[in-house]
């Protein structure tokens, strides 16, 4: 047994390394603070380019077909029919305020069609564009793997409209075996949840047509559409498992976990994966602190549930804070070692894991990182027509230093500093908000602790006055819209994309500042107007700075004396 969980926690490593490592929070209705329903989700890759995936709402040709990319390969994987509308979609939510995102955890390596077609990134963005609340979007997955067959590995996915919001764990049946098997899971209202690469539901309640249906009942509104129903789950989910023998015979459907089936626990899976679902909770609900040992990887028993209650009602900051963490405030907090360097840095390089003297080491995998492509702050706000309703708060890059950008539901185009082709991976654009942030980004982690007030200040700047600008749009367009539908959705389109400009040519000219500020080890300060601080040069003006020169800490000096011994003293 601890080779296999050994064995288990190596291919994690493995998997984190190299895959598409994503966080996820689902803050319910009655969990918000002004009756919202709010997701979070941070698309983390080192390949994949930061930028707002856009679909306008299209009518199709009988016959049409849609092919099939793989968005994580590149490779065709096939075609399928097209349905007759599609609708709009915004990045992770689509015009009618569903949203859909995901966090990839592998799983059951036998667990792989190389048969299928839909991949995950099909299964998102074709049911963003066909499914209008999220129930429907359930049952869209579900004609989807079922017809077509599942091409990615296993998947835990949130699943939002203005009302509810759902996880939906998924992988697919093995090679040939056409479909998929899962189970998705309502989120009680005034409840919180999330899920971050590691399989996160566990036992699940039983068909009885009332709270709970297998697929079998899917296709009929009467049991989908029922207001009690909180869960919904894959007829075989149980039986697949015994067949292939990750569970025995004789486990009955309440002992049964879904998580331990298809997605055992492991070091790993604690420590990269459910430490930063953690960290979410521990900034909103007191009592965390109990399961510090499973969040570390000491106790794989101490599991935290499923979805907690946050000691007060969240708003949409709360929400983008949550996403801004690397531990703080745990004995994880990764500024507090010497990897941090003498200035807090927040980020670790890659490889995840190392070795030095044959033992292998890790560092933290925090939701903060570097290889962030975007993020995203989504509500779903029942009390407002949906073009207004739905707000997709977009950023680019590391979720500790991006700023969030509102984008409503009614977004008619992307906007150009955010557009897909603005740019790409491996080709910078002076006009891409992605290059412009991970600029200012990495001139940023050589001095973080130094430069990071300076930052969070322009941060706070620009997203509080955003949110008061949201407040006045909502009620202007709100009104607007009971006489003029189109003026009023033009109205918020060009709202966000005017947003997106500015956030684009603010931290531009901020990003200049903070070079001009803080190169060279300098700290440099404007003296005033007094001509005693000004210089004559070929008949120009120039300032004279006040100039800081702070260095480094005590501990990083003391550092330099331990490995150097009297090599650097002065005699």
């Amino acid at each position: 047994m601890k080779n296999i969980i050994f064995f288990l926690s190596f291919v994690l490593f493995l998997f984190i390394q190299n895959s598409y490592a994503c966080t996820n929070f689902m803050v319910t209705k009655g969990a918000s603070a002004d009756g919202s329903v709010i997701t979070s989700y941070a698309c983390d890759s080192h390949d994949i380019y930061g930028a707002l995936y856009f679909w306008a709402a299209k009518d199709h040709a009988a016959n049409t077909q849609v092919e099939i990319i793989d968005w994580i390969t590149g490779k065709k994987l096939g075609a399928i029919p097209q349905v007759s509308h599609t609708y709009r979609v915004i990045g992770n939510m689509n015009e009618h305020q569903v949203v859909i995102s995901e966090s990839t955890w592998g799983g059951r390596s036998e667990c792989v069609d190389s048969t299928a077609i839909i991949d995950v990134g099909s299964l998102i963005w074709l049911s963003l564009q066909r499914a209008s609340n999220a129930r429907e979007a359930i049952r869209t997955f579900h004609f989807l793997v079922s017809n077509y067959g599942y091409a990615s590995s296993g998947e835990s996915f949130t699943i939002a409209d203005k009302n509810e919001v759902w996880i939906l764990e998924l992988i697919s049946k093995d090679h040939g075996k056409k479909g998929a098997v899962w189970v998705a899971q309502k989120i009680p209202d005034g409840f919180i949840s999330g899920h971050a690469n590691h399989a996160r539901i566990t036992n699940f309640p039983k068909e009885n047509k009332k709270n709970s249906i297998s697929t079998k009942y899917i296709n009929n509104d009467k049991y989908l559409y029922l207001p009690e129903l909180d869960c919904i789950y894959d007829k075989d989910v149980i039986t697949f498992a015994k067949e292939m023998g990750f569970i025995n015979d004789n486990v009955k459907h309440e002992e049964f976990s879904f998580a331990a089936a298809y997605n055992p626990i492991s070091f790993g899976a604690t420590r990269f994966c459910e430490a930063r679902v953690y960290a979410g909770f521990n900034k909103v609900a007191s009592g965390m602190d109990k399961y510090l040992d499973y969040a570390m990887g000491e106790n794989l028993e101490n599991r935290f549930p499923l979805y907690i209650k946050p000691d007060r009602k969240l708003g949409v900051r709360d929400v983008m804070n949550m996403m801004r963490d690397y531990y703080q405030n745990t004995p994880m907090d990764m500024t507090k070692d010497v990897g941090a360097g003498s200035f807090g840095c927040t980020v670790r390089w890659r490889p995840l894991y190392w070795k030095v003297d044959d033992q292998q080491y890790f560092n933290e995998r925090a939701i903060s990182t570097q290889q962030t492509a975007y993020s995203i702050v989504t509500q779903s706000r029942s009390h407002l027509p949906d073009p207004i309703g739905g707000i997709c708060w977009f950023g680019v890059d590391d979720t500790y230093l991006t700023v969030y950008t509102p984008l409503y539901a009614g977004l008619q185009k992307a906007p150009e500093n955010f557009k897909m082709g603005n740019g790409d991976i491996m080709n910078y654009s002076e006009t891409s908000a992605f290059w412009l942030f991970n600029r200012v980004s990495n001139f940023a982690y050589a001095i973080m602790d130094r430069v990071m007030p300076t930052i969070k200040a322009k941060q706070d700047e620009l997203e509080l006055s955003y949110m008061e600008e949201v407040n006045t749009m909502d009620k202007k367009a709100d009104e607007l819209y009971k006489t003029n539908p189109n003026e009023a959705i033009e109205l918020v389109s060009k709202f966000s994309i005017k947003k997106s400009t500015q956030t684009f040519n603010t931290w531009y000219n901020f990003g200049n500042q903070l070079l001009v500020t803080f190169s060279d080890g300098n700290i440099k300060k404007h003296q005033g107007d007094s001509s005693n601080y000004v210089r004559r040069l070929f008949d120009k003006e120039f300032s004279t700075p006040g100039i800081e020169q702070p260095g480094y800490s005590e501990e990083y000096y003391k550092n330099i004396i331990e490995t150097t011994g009297d090599k650097l003293k002065v005699r």
